[in-house]
């Protein structure tokens, strides 16, 4: 049974940090590139951050480029979101999301999601 399980969400003040983790089990983990996303209210769903399969490449959108870090460890099955100099505008439901090589036909999965709150 495939799964993906966020956590660290919370609430937490202009300006300070927070690190999200997403646990997978059920899929080869190491061979999927993983995202995170997320959603505010009344907005669709935006990627936030990508990380490929062994970790080698990132990218970030562009507003959280310089204070968001996504990060793996495939040993632990793992991926993280590390944000740091949070502002209410980062406030959503942020989602984990895994996605299989193209040759496996691009299986893509997802987490429940774990609200983050920034404010004072």
């Amino acid at each position: 049974q495939v799964q993906l399980v966020e956590s660290g969400g919370g609430l937490v003040q202009p300006g300070g940090s927070l690190r999200l983790s997403c646990v997978a089990s059920g899929f080869t983990f190491s061979r999927y590139a993983m995202s995170w996303y997320r959603q505010a209210p009344g907005k669709e769903r935006e990627l936030v951050a990508a990380i490929t399969s062994a970790g080698g490449s990132t990218n970030y959108v562009d507003s959280v480029k310089g204070r968001f870090t996504i990060s793996r460890d495939n040993a632990k099955n793992t991926v993280y979101l590390q944000m740091n100099s949070l502002k209410p505008e980062d406030t959503a439901v942020y989602y984990c999301n895994a996605v299989s090589p193209a040759a496996w036909g691009r299986t893509t999965y997802w987490g429940q999601g774990t609200q983050v709150t920034v404010s004072s």
